[in-house]
């Protein structure tokens, strides 16, 4: 009686060889294959004989199948999969090689960040694919542990380029790694009916036609329903009842029945090896003794291994497949699972994490002890990385809870645990949970912020926000400002995604005054950039003025005082202080929230004018994608599209925009900042295009007050380019009124971001009798330090000189805006101005071409990094890549930018960013 992979094998001969030739490109490169199907229906066939094929032909094999019983257990399915890698593990750089030790309670490493995990099994791949190509086989992938698919997420995203296959099964509609794009997933089939009729025919060649046909109607292609059906014929265990259930509850049947067969001391065992969480014989039968005298002995075990229920290698063993242990599972009554877990619990007192978990399965209701001590594992599991395990703990010891309010509380520790590492998902499943219990009002408070941590402007309704300011003032009366403030900024967050109205701002603004912090606090002056920059913003400024860049080697604190210059428009301040935090960020592999930092300073890069920040964009896009983070993916995506603008790729309806548009749709109320960020993007393409119709449409939607994309505080960043397509469209007078009304806004003080705006604005749309003069000041103004602005002025002014027929002093003015264009890499905007000078009989101009220009926005990040020194490890793990794969980019970007050495990187590297950025 077999049911092994080689007879589930026939018929599946082309599919077998299909999938041997795509890992063989593994040679040339990543190769990431997805098997799904139905149970039984031969994914794990099919992947085993890879692993023979690959086996044979010189790859190294690294395997991990999951497993129902193991998937609390943190990192059990990486320990599978990495125990022949574990001795290279000394030539990891040391914060990875530690953090990978910790997981598996190999080291007393301080706390664990799960991403250097990620990167250190990203590392042990790529290492021995220099030796061999290695192929990843994970079986009955929607069973494995979360922090194991957590890792193995992020590696699969980063092998494209090494000499790595993956080959992963999973059952249909689980699918762990659907959110990426780079696993091809093959849905696998059932055997056609001749396949079908051979692969009966070799498992059971006697039986009569009646039978056979029956078994093949039944079985419908399914290689394992055709092999346990003949079994269960042979052996008189099939009734041929369930003919009308899905086919894995008739699996799960004639498994069961096969079970029925067991004496009472062998059945124990095969009982409480489907509920261990191991793979040790030894701790089934200690369990096992205490719960049926004949059942301690290695004899109870044999009658369920000649059964093939279970499979016996040396003191190990293994459910022979994960439908055998769900039925056994699914035919204990309630009382039996408790009572086994109890008795796993006592063999296992000294493995405390696993012991506490059967301790938690065997108790009938809420218990505080137990919940205490899973709280206990659950802090454990989170010291070694395992972040999405002390989740799951956490609710678990939530259940348990007998309190209403420990039970909130404990849900809401889950939470807070998901949003340090931006993970969306969990946090709103959680928070979502919490919203509909009784709890304490501190508990409350914390809910209120978890629920809009991610998402900020995903109800700006002045009614929430007041329930948020509410609620801070209460924590103010309890003398708990870091609350209040965690508050206050998600309150403050939601009226800059989207305008509630002056009264709300107000409120917002009085009730951060109102915490008992210094009028400077990083905290206070976050806040009061997002309600309220326009009023606040020389105060705001002259607090700014007073930090130094790091915020004293706070990174945190600096993330806020960025957070505050961008809001009040001082870029310059704002890509200065989000420098420290991205540092420390990356440092520290908190992917979600350097993500965010990123996407900021990219916007503070494009207002300043400095459109090389594509690499920040990018990486922000790719980075928020990869946590859940809908919104800042859609922020950093508009950022890209305006940088694709400047370089002169117009596309009204660029994809980046529609996906960004449409993120901010989906949101309750829009997003009113996002949107504004859209259509600046599509304004400035437009203008590039010369097509200053659509680009004045496109920008003037950020002026009308019901517009979803109005947005009080980017008018003023957007006003230059409107007043620019205003001027080439004939729409001067409604351009002036605007300029007008964003003047009154503005207030008499205004800060550098809307200076240099409301100054070009002045100039461009002045009369002749005027214009001159606003020219002059505005070329002397604020932004006389940075390249793009002053570049965009002399474009102005020298076209303004030449409509006024002063066509010799019109050439000076037009050169150097088209040199500086050019050297920016504004192709569109340099042509625009070689057009201007050619109308005054200037020919002759060539456009540069900068070498750098050849290098994506990645390549860009490794040659920088290059040419300050770094190695290649050392930028593998700021950029969160495989050493190798740093090696391989500069092995393409050597060529591009014609090099020999990493030495001549920094000549030929002329940052494009001329910008002055000045505190």
């Amino acid at each position: 009686m077999t049911t092994g992979a080689g007879l589930r094998l026939v018929g599946r001969e082309d599919e077998l060889q299909a999938l041997v030739e795509r890992v063989e490109g593994a040679h040339l490169g990543g190769v990431l294959i997805g098997l799904m199907g139905e149970p039984g229906v031969g994914k794990s066939a099919l992947q085993a004989g890879v692993a023979a094929h690959a086996r044979s032909n010189g790859f190294r094999v690294l395997a991990a199948r999951g497993a129902q019983s193991e998937v609390h257990l943190p990192f059990a399915g990486l320990h599978q999969l990495l125990r022949p890698l574990l001795g290279r593990a000394d030539r990891l750089p040391e914060r990875q090689r530690d953090a990978l030790l910790a997981c598996f309670a190999m080291s007393d490493s301080p706390v664990v960040n799960p991403f250097f995990t990620s990167l250190a099994v990203l590392e042990l791949l790529v290492d021995a694919a220099l030796e061999a190509p290695v192929l990843v086989c994970l079986d009955d992938l929607h069973l494995l542990d979360q922090p194991t698919l957590d890792v193995l997420a992020f590696v699969a995203r980063r092998i494209a380029g090494e000499r790595v296959a993956l080959v992963c099964a999973a059952r249909s509609g689980s699918l762990p790694f659907a959110d990426d794009e780079t696993i091809t997933w093959i849905e696998v089939q059932g055997l056609t009916t001749a396949a079908s009729t051979a692969l009966l025919a070799a498992q059971a060649p006697d039986l009569t036609p009646a039978l056979r046909d029956r078994i093949l109607r039944e079985a419908d292609g399914n290689p394992l329903a055709l092999l346990e059906f003949a079994v269960a014929v042979q052996s008189g265990r099939w009734s041929g009842a369930d003919d009308e259930l899905p086919m894995t509850t008739r699996l799960e049947r004639a498994f069961l029945a096969r079970a029925g067969d067991l004496d009472e001391a062998a059945r124990v065992v095969v009982d409480v090896a489907a509920l261990n969480d191991g793979e040790d014989l030894t701790d089934v039968l200690a369990a096992a003794a205490t719960l049926h005298p004949a059942a301690g002995h290695l004899a109870a075990v044999a009658p369920a291994s000649q059964l093939e229920l279970l499979t016996v290698v040396g003191d190990t063993y293994r459910i022979t497949h994960p439908l055998v242990g769900s039925a056994v599972r699914q035919a204990m009554s309630p009382a039996t699972r408790r009572r086994v877990h109890a008795a796993l619990a006592d063999v296992l007192s000294a493995q405390p994490d696993r012991a506490i978990w059967h301790r938690a399965a065997s108790a009938p209701g809420p218990d505080e002890q137990i919940a205490a001590g899973l709280e206990r594992a659950a802090s454990e599991a989170r010291h070694r990385g395992a972040v999405s395990t002390a989740v799951t703990w956490l609710e678990r010891a939530a259940a348990l809870s007998p309190d209403p309010g420990d039970r909130a509380a404990r849900l809401l520790g889950a939470a807070e645990i998901g949003y340090e590492l931006g993970r969306f998902v969990q946090v709103e499943q959680i928070t979502a949970r919490v919203s509909g219990m009784v709890v304490r009002a501190r508990e409350r408070s914390r809910l209120a912020w978890l629920e809009g941590v991610f998402h900020d402007g995903s109800t700006s309704e002045p009614a929430e926000i007041r329930h948020l300011v509410d609620l801070a003032r209460r924590a103010t009366e309890d003398d708990d400002a870091d609350l209040a403030m965690q508050l206050l900024f998600g309150a403050s967050r939601r009226v800059w995604w989207r305008d509630p109205g002056e009264s709300v701002r107000h409120d917002v603004v009085r009730a951060a005054r109102e915490v008992r912090l210094s009028a400077g606090d990083p905290r206070v002056l976050a806040v009061l950039g997002l309600a309220d920059s326009l009023a606040l913003g020389p105060e705001i400024v002259g607090h700014l003025t007073q930090w130094p860049a790091d915020a004293g080697g706070r990174p945190d604190l600096a993330g806020l005082l960025g957070i505050a210059a961008f809001g009040v428009g001082d870029f310059g301040l704002a890509t200065t202080f989000l420098s420290a935090p991205v540092q420390q960020l990356r440092a520290d592999g908190r992917l979600g929230l350097l993500a965010e930092a990123l996407a900021l300073r990219a916007w503070a890069e494009i207002n300043l004018g400095v459109f090389d920040g594509s690499r920040s964009a990018e990486e922000a896009w790719r980075l928020a994608d990869e946590t859940g983070q809908a919104v800042w993916a859609a922020t950093a995506r508009a950022a890209v599209a305006v940088i694709d603008a400047v370089g002169g790729h117009w596309d009204l309806r660029h994809p980046l925009l529609t996906e960004a548009e449409d993120t901010a749709r989906r949101m309750p109320n829009a997003s009113s900042s996002l949107l504004a960020g859209v259509q600046l993007a599509r304004g400035i393409a437009a203008l590039g295009a010369e097509r200053p119709e659509p680009a004045y449409d496109e920008l003037h939607r950020v002026f009308v007050r019901n517009d979803p994309a109005h947005q009080r505080v980017q008018q003023l960043w957007t006003l230059s380019y409107l007043a620019d397509a205003a001027v080439h469209a004939g729409r001067r007078e409604q351009a002036s009124a605007l300029l007008e009304a964003v003047e009154r806004s503005a207030g008499s003080a205004p800060t550098a971001g809307p200076t240099i705006a409301l100054e070009y604005t002045r100039a461009v749309l002045a009369d002749p009798a005027s214009a001159e003069e606003l020219f002059g000041a505005a070329l002397d103004g604020a932004g006389r330090d940075l390249p793009w602005h002053r570049a965009r002025l002399q474009l102005a002014h020298g076209s303004w000189l030449r409509r006024q027929r002063r066509t010799v002093e019109s050439r000076a003015p037009l050169r150097a805006a088209r040199s500086t264009f050019d050297t920016l890499g504004a192709h569109s905007w340099a042509h625009r101005a070689d057009r201007e000078l050619r109308a005054t009989g200037e020919r002759g101009w060539r456009p540069a071409r900068s070498p750098r220009e050849e290098l994506s926005p990645q390549e860009t990040q490794i040659a920088e990094l290059a040419a300050e020194g770094l190695s290649n490890r050392e930028i593998a793990q700021r950029l969160f890549l495989s050493h190798r794969t740093v090696g391989s980019h500069l092995y393409r970007i050597f060529p591009k930018l014609g090099v020999t050495s990493r030495s001549q990187l920094a000549a030929v590297l002329v940052p494009a960013r001329s910008a002055v950025i000045r505190r």
